[in-house]
């Protein structure tokens, strides 16, 4: 009988502990790692030939929103497409448990603004036969998955589900004996398995209230008051460390005195204190502009670590291309003019973005400078129309930037990019910059003990950007060109060190004893493919991918999901309860 499953022979092994690398073989039996060293391959089942290649954990990407995409897509590509071997769901206390019956339309209606998630894939594939979130656990348990699953408890559909709905949770707190009562479901939903909890709070009237409901109003989490996530922070202490806090807040912007950056440091500071938990910060964004930002953050970070509290930043490390259409698109809804154009049917929006009314309020905007100058992705006027849908506007528009369809028809930069736009049906494709391209502001943030690479956001904005390449950006611009970080370093930052911040214990090192979500790859030759659209999602709806090349396997759990960039259709991903596969 072979002592083995399977042996990775000769590859040069990156552990995702800082070790050193060395050559040598691992022994895979059961979903584990059995053993490290100089193995004999009659000894296994399966041999695969390493020499030359990279032999390293999965990754571990703690911020997606697959919670829909799980539903019909097994291996959450395009994360697994780039060596992720493990995800974290129900981010920014967004999900879909749990809720009740006639909530589930509503449900779904949340995140298909908020988080840019189109609508009739997630009507014709979530089967709803659910209503707690035990409940759901188990439906996710079930169902086939290529990829590792780590599930957050949401806040906002917890706040609703108490309440007894989505509406009367936007008119009101939770009083103290609803508060409790989401407390309770806190620990009934880590019973399940939950590792934490999760919430977003852009305070309306700030900045950065930019992610909001179908509907433009704020989202629930955005209005609870400190004192609720106080208590639900009080309510995680009581588990004993276990668990961890992932929290997006901002109040910059916000007219009181008390509102701003440092206001938000200090709270996410006192979750931290409160719970005796890990806190997940986003996020340290990365800008070339306004560098000073992230270096706040990062001062922060370090002097809070030094106080005993745990606070580790989630960095957006990705330098994904990005394209937007108005007929999608929803990270302007800061500006009232803005929220209101782009909310509703296509045809509601597109004759909205043609009201003289709202464009007066956004060209004055644009010109204090307050609202719509930078988009999320770059500066207005130097997105380009790469792609002109009307044959009449086509070869008059295409591949000219904003500024110079203004300058060469002598408009407002705001007219000339939403004339095209409406004139096009409001599907024209504007493709913006690709930001961040300065490799020393990568270097100055992940030298920072306390900075996890990612932010993928994966699953969401998904006709927008594919900030899931991360990990191979990382791999090969910031390791293998830039040399700016090492190999053994981006894997610790990739895979050990999130395990760690996340309170997955099972997985994320190449250690005897740990699941086997390992990858193995050539990085001389890995790289990121060219952004397209395909129509892979349920209902024929389409999406904005980038592949990957040179991974020549990707294993989670002992098992190869891809070969060569192939899927080879086994299923060997768990749910992680707890951090911890079943």
């Amino acid at each position: 009988m072979a002592e083995f499953d399977v042996i990775i022979k000769d590859g040069t092994i990156i552990d995702g502990t800082r070790v050193p690398r060395y050559k040598g073989d691992l022994g895979i039996k059961d979903g584990k790692i059995a053993k490290i060293g100089r193995l004999n391959t009659s000894d296994a089942k399966k041999v695969l030939d390493a020499r030359g290649l990279i032999v390293a954990p999965g990754g571990i990407d703690l911020h997606t929103h697959y919670d829909a995409q799980l539903h019909w897509d097994p291996y959450l590509t395009i994360s697994s497409w780039h060596g992720v071997t493990s995800v974290t769901i129900g981010n920014c206390g967004f999900g879909f448990a749990p809720v009740h019956p006639k909530d589930t339309e509503r449900a779904m209606l949340a995140l298909s603004r908020n988080e840019a998630i189109p609508m009739e894939p997630m009507q014709v594939s979530m089967a709803w036969d659910w209503e707690t979130f035990p409940q759901y656990m188990d439906c996710i348990d079930a169902l086939p998955k290529g990829i590792n699953v780590s599930h957050l408890f949401p806040l906002g559909p917890a706040v609703a589900y108490a309440l007894g709905s989505f509406e009367e949770a936007k008119k009101r707190f939770p009083n103290e004996k609803e508060t409790q009562e989401i407390v309770r479901l806190m620990h009934e939903a880590m019973d399940a398995g939950a590792n934490g909890w999760s919430s977003q709070q852009l305070v309306p009237g700030g900045s950065s209230s930019v992610q909001r409901d179908f509907d433009g109003t704020p989202m629930i989490t955005d209005m609870l008051p400190d004192e609720f996530y106080l208590a639900m922070a009080k309510g995680l202490g009581q588990r004993n460390g276990e668990g961890c806090i992932q929290f997006t807040r901002s109040t910059v912007g916000v007219d009181d005195p008390r509102a701003g950056m440092h206001n938000d440091f200090d709270f996410n500071a006192l979750l931290s204190e409160e719970s005796g938990c890990s806190v997940l910060f986003n996020a340290i964004a990365v800008n070339d502009k306004y560098p000073y930002v992230y270096r706040a953050q990062l001062r922060w970070l370090a002097e809070a670590n030094k106080k005993g509290t745990q606070i580790f930043g989630q960095a957006a490390t990705a330098r994904a291309p990005n394209r937007i259409t108005f007929e999608d698109w929803n990270l302007f809804d800061d500006s009232e003019a803005w929220r209101e154009a782009t909310t509703g049917t296509a045809e509601e929006k597109r004759v909205k973005l043609a009201d003289p009314r709202l464009r007066q309020i956004m060209r004055e905007e644009y010109d204090a400078g307050t609202k719509s100058r930078d988009f999320l992705f770059g500066e207005l006027t130097e997105f380009i129309a790469r792609k002109v849908h009307n044959s009449a506007l086509k070869d008059k528009y295409e591949g000219l930037s904003v500024a110079q369809i203004a300058e060469q028809e002598g408009k407002h930069v705001i007219d000339a990019m939403l004339d095209v736009s409406v004139a096009d049906n409001i599907k024209t494709e504007w493709a913006g910059p690709v930001l961040n391209q300065d490799v020393e502001n990568y270097r100055e943030i992940m030298a920072s003990p306390y900075t996890l690479p990612g932010v993928s956001d994966g699953g969401a904005h998904i006709k927008f950007i594919t900030p899931g390449t991360y990990s191979t950006d990382m791999l090969t611009w910031m390791v293998r060109d830039s040399e700016i970080m090492t190999l053994e370093e981006a894997h610790f930052r990739l895979s050990g060190l999130t395990s760690w911040a996340a309170r997955i214990k099972d997985r994320g090192t190449l250690r005897e004893g740990m699941a086997a979500d390992v990858i193995v790859y050539d990085l001389e030759n890995l790289k990121i493919l060219p952004s397209e659209v395909t129509h892979d999602l349920p209902a024929n709806e389409w999406r904005r991918v980038q592949k990957a090349e040179g991974y020549r396997w990707i294993m989670v759990n002992g098992e190869v999901t891809f070969e060569d960039g192939q899927c080879t259709n086994a299923t060997p991903g768990a749910l992680l309860r707890n951090g911890v596969a079943a």
